[in-house]
């Protein structure tokens, strides 16, 4: 694969990938089965968690906005961070962030890989996740276009899905879907009242809840290779607000208002089933299976999009190896697809081959990363936002309530990070990704130090050079 100039990335991301892509690119497995988990915690009181947990992502989108159209980067904001804080913010949450979704790809592959084995069960799952992450990695080595065009119509699915969803519920609620079980929304008092688990339980599952909405700052790197990024981010922000509440709090209240919190099957068969049943939908498992199959292959296809860009980033600021800079004639980067990709199946190959301690570590080593890039992207709006007023800058966008509601967003996540420390369940998260911090912040110091000491001695020998 011959390189193209500079290496640069193709504008190849059209309006309509773009939009798609802000619309439905954050709804994962996460939504139609994971929220299972949080309603079965919190009870019909989990409808706060998603409040918090949403605002909280409204807020850091706006923030991250605010600086992807003041500077529009594949690297998002690990380059805010560069920027901002210094080089070894921008290495380490571009790291952390790259190892996240790498550790997504498997992950996702593998429950792909798991519904396609219940229905062809004459096909090893290993064989099915081999056969679909090596299908979308193809696709994403050719063009970016591609990628948008995979993800528009997974995207798309997962919106005609959810609608669909609505819309039933609706009716069932109302009383007029026919052959219902349920209706009315008694549900969310009837059952040991609205919080039946007390405040902490609210609290454990805005920890659940917030790894739903890990994915929505893609949209920031992915406008970076469209023709008119900063539009495209624009519109994409200001329609978080409408798809939060009407994907994730509107969904959820339908099934709290339908399912009785205390539903064994929330726990098992996840939420959308549950209610679907309920409802007395049809072929309401296998409809699930193959809406949760989309969502997988679509998150699959964005952590291996997300994962290259960036290491490609990464790379063109010299924090990885300068290979994976490297560019086809039509502007991906495959040395990065392929890096990210092989990394996957080490992660994997590590889950057959160590003990299972090792894969754990390696797992929940993901777990609080999502909270650690909110938290730079606020230190870095906060910084860049200061930098650019006192240098007279005009923004065309704005983050609100500047800089009080970005320093309580940032006391917020901290707020998170210590309730988790403290959670028995989600402390092993905190722990695994404080050490791998650790370990990138050293790999840092040590990378850059070299790299100074190396350039210090060109300098040296070019000083000397002259001299003779």
């Amino acid at each position: 694969m011959s390189s193209q100039n500079a290496d640069v990335l193709a504008q190849g991301l059209k309006p309509r990938h773009v939009r798609m892509l802000s619309i439905a690119g954050v709804i994962g497995a996460g939504l139609f089965v994971g929220s299972g988990h949080a309603i079965a915690e919190a009870g019909p009181a989990v409808l706060l968690a998603y409040i918090a947990a949403g605002a909280l992502v409204v807020l850091i989108m706006r923030m991250l906005a605010e600086m992807a159209i003041a500077s529009p980067d594949s690297g998002s904001f690990s380059s805010y961070a560069d920027k901002s804080l210094g080089r070894w913010a921008g290495f380490t949450i571009g790291w952390l962030y790259w190892w996240f979704w790498v550790l997504v790809i498997p992950l996702e592959a593998n429950a792909a890989g798991t519904i396609l084995h219940s229905w062809f069960p004459q096909v090893e799952i290993w064989e099915y996740t081999l056969a679909i992450t090596t299908f979308l990695t193809v696709t994403n080595l050719f063009s970016v276009k591609n990628y948008g065009e995979f993800e528009f119509w997974f995207a798309l699915l997962k919106v005609v899905a959810i609608v669909a969803f609505l819309i039933a519920g609706s009716l069932a609620i109302m009383g007029l879907m026919p052959g219902s079980s349920t209706k009315g929304i008694s549900n969310l008092y009837a059952t040991q009242g609205f919080m039946p688990n007390g405040i902490s339980a609210v609290l454990a599952a805005i920890l659940t809840t917030m790894f739903s909405f890990m994915g929505t700052e893609i949209v920031t790197i992915a406008a970076a290779e469209s023709r008119e990024p900063k539009k495209q981010i624009t519109q994409a922000t200001n329609s978080v607000i409408w798809r939060i509440t009407l994907f994730y709090l509107l969904s959820i209240f339908i099934v709290v208002a339908l399912v009785p919190w205390n539903t064994p099957s929330l726990m098992k068969a996840g939420s959308y089933q549950t209610a679907m049943e309920m409802m007395n939908v049809p072929y309401a498992r296998q409809i699930v299976d193959v809406v949760v199959l989309i969502a997988v292959c679509s998150c699959l296809n964005s952590a291996l999009y997300t994962a290259s860009r960036m290491l490609y980033s990464l790379s063109r600021r010299q924090d990885a190896p300068a290979a994976a800079s490297r560019t086809t004639r039509s502007g991906t980067p495959w040395v990065a697809v392929i890096a990210s990709t092989a990394a996957a199946f080490l992660a994997v190959i590590c889950n057959y081959l160590a003990p299972a301690a090792v894969f754990e570590f390696l797992l929940a080593s993901s777990g609080a990363i999502a909270l650690l890039v909110y938290l730079v992207i606020a230190a870095s709006h906060l910084v860049l936002r200061k930098k650019r007023e006192a240098c007279g800058e005009t923004l065309s966008y704005r983050m609100w309530l500047f800089p009080g509601l970005t320093w309580a967003t940032m006391t917020f996540i901290v707020g998170i990070l210590i309730a988790m420390l403290f959670n028995p369940q989600h402390r092993p998260e905190i722990i695994a990704t404080g050490l791998l911090t650790l370990a990138v912040l050293v790999t840092s110091r040590i990378v850059h130090h070299k790299r100074s000491a190396c350039k210090n001695e060109e300098a040296n020998e070019e000083a000397l050079a002259l001299r003779s």
